[in-house]
């Protein structure tokens, strides 16, 4: 079994069943799969065939559910990007990630003629308008509807395998480049039934979908996992707490999923009324740690349960979470999903006693086939069938897992991971930088935000510059919020410099 088998099975059993709504047009099981269909009937027609990869700039919207199932139908590869990367960027994973065709939105036009010239091996453009305005198209665009219009029912089932990938997701690499996780149709739907089973997903459940669909934690948790049970998702074009409660009330919805950015911005929210949310039965939070205290906050304020979880986009992405049977441990991960096990090792692989830090790592039918075009990283990540993620933890006497600290360098800004590396590349390509560091500074609203700290060789060059220059290069959760100027930065004996050290100052 797979997502697009499973998506059919639904549609066949439970046609009339609503899929999706999105801007209050509710969409049947059966349209949603005659539309994948259709898509991936015109994809072919376009020369889209099994194996290719097709890249996905779209936010949340059933183009988005489309162009994913589609894809997928036809058998070829999907590779979701970030619209709001910078244009370097994106080209750099269009070019990496082999890709034949893209499917993005009208506003990203501008971006796709700058980069079109040093882009030769695209063979399609295919346009999502969001607007009535006209679109001037090239001869390798065509729009989203004419794909669609030009398909038909008639298109055979791919012969897919398990092990076939399915989508590559781009995450944040110690590089400074991104890395490709090739995630395959074992992956992804294993980990999406085993997420809907162990939060007790049914087909009268109501998801709303505002995270971010091209975000591993959305894509599984508020879409994949929803539709494997035949459950109803709510989609949100872009999160705000105002939107949040009127869909949440509207449409009386069960699940809501979020980072703890949201949560705090929901809890805060003057307008919130408790009773908007008074339908839902759950609550699931990720991305990074939830504080306690806004924790119980939320919980009390809304008497609705807040399950927090863990997960990688290595692991499809979800590992963890706290049961619904059984009691939650707040500051708690919670225990391994259904068919994946965690456990907690010492450096030589070695399973701690309970209790103990360790080394986080996991197994299962969830676990990425490998970095796409990375032999090296993949036999670094991936060691005798065990994803090591790096991430510190321990596990108590009831396998309740508690993160102790984050992977050493990464930052999570609203949720999204932001690598110093990546950062500290764009620093050193500006002149007037001699030498430079990142490190993640606490943010009320964001949970963290990025810092940088640089020796410059030019004093007339403001902090404001830097970051301006950064932003060019950069999506914008990634971009410095400040800059420090320093004299030197500290070092050890070989001339390495010294994070750690930086970190400590800061707090001293």
């Amino acid at each position: 079994m797979n997502l697009v088998h499973s998506l059919s099975e639904t549609a066949r059993k439970k046609g009339e069943k609503t899929a999706y709504i999105f801007e209050e047009k509710a969409v049947s099981y059966a349209e949603l799969n005659g539309a994948v269909t259709k898509f991936a009937s015109g994809l072919s027609k376009l020369g889209v065939k099994q194996g290719d990869h097709v890249a996905l700039l779209v936010g949340n919207s059933p183009y988005f559910v489309i162009g994913l199932y589609g894809t997928m139908r036809v058998g070829a590869t999907v590779i979701p990007i970030n619209p709001i990367y910078a244009p370097d960027e994106i080209h750099y994973i269009l070019q990496n990630g082999d890709v034949k065709a893209i499917i993005t939105l009208d506003l990203l036009l501008p971006v796709m003629n700058q980069l079109a010239p040093n882009l030769p091996f695209i063979e399609h453009i295919i346009v999502c308008p969001t607007s009535p305005d006209e679109i001037a198209y090239t001869e390798k665009m065509k729009s989203f509807t004419s794909v669609l219009e030009a398909g038909d029912f008639s298109l055979p089932m791919p012969d897919m395998q398990d092990e076939d990938n399915a989508v590559i997701l781009y995450t944040s690499g110690t590089t400074g480049k991104p890395k490709g996780a090739m995630l395959t149709h074992r992956n992804l739907y294993s980990n999406a039934s085993d997420v809907a089973s162990y939060l007790q997903y049914t087909e009268n459940d109501k998801i709303i979908a505002a995270l971010p669909m091209f975000h591993v934690f959305c894509l599984t948790v508020a879409l994949n996992a929803p539709i494997v049970n035949g459950a109803t998702v709510l989609i949100v074009p872009g999160f705000s707490p105002k939107e949040v409660f009127r869909i949440a009330s509207t449409y009386e919805a069960t699940v809501f999923a979020g980072v703890p950015t949201m949560y705090n911005f929901l809890y805060q929210y003057p307008e919130g009324n408790v009773e908007d949310l008074q339908t839902l039965r759950l609550c699931i939070s990720g991305g990074s740690s939830l504080p306690i205290a806004l924790l119980e906050n939320f919980e009390k304020k809304f008497n609705v349960m807040v399950s927090e979880g863990y997960g990688l986009s290595e692991a499809s992405p979800v590992t963890c979470f706290n049961p619904l049977d059984r009691p939650r441990k707040p500051g708690s991960i919670g225990t391994s999903i259904w068919h994946v096990e965690n456990k907690i090792v010492n450096e030589m692989g070695e399973d701690v006693a309970s209790g103990e830090v360790g080394e986080l790592i996991v197994r299962g039918p969830n676990v990425m086939k490998g970095y796409y075009k990375l032999s090296e990283d993949t036999a670094a990540t991936l060691r005798e069938g065990w994803l090591y993620t790096g991430d510190l933890a321990r596990m108590d006497e009831d396998g309740y897992i508690y993160i102790v600290d984050r992977k050493k360098d990464l930052i999570i800004v609203g949720g999204y991971n932001v690598y110093p590396r990546e950062v500290e590349e764009v620093l050193y390509k500006h002149p007037a930088v001699t030498e430079a560091i990142v490190l993640g500074v606490p943010d009320d609203n964001l949970g963290e935000a990025v810092k940088a700290y640089a020796v410059m060789n030019d004093a007339s060059v403001s902090a404001q510059e830097i970051i301006v220059y950064c932003a060019l290069h950069l999506a914008k959760y990634k971009v410095p919020t400040s800059v420090e100027f320093l004299e030197e930065l500290p070092k050890n004996a070989t001339g390495k410099i010294l994070r750690r050290a930086l970190r400590q100052e800061m707090k001293a």
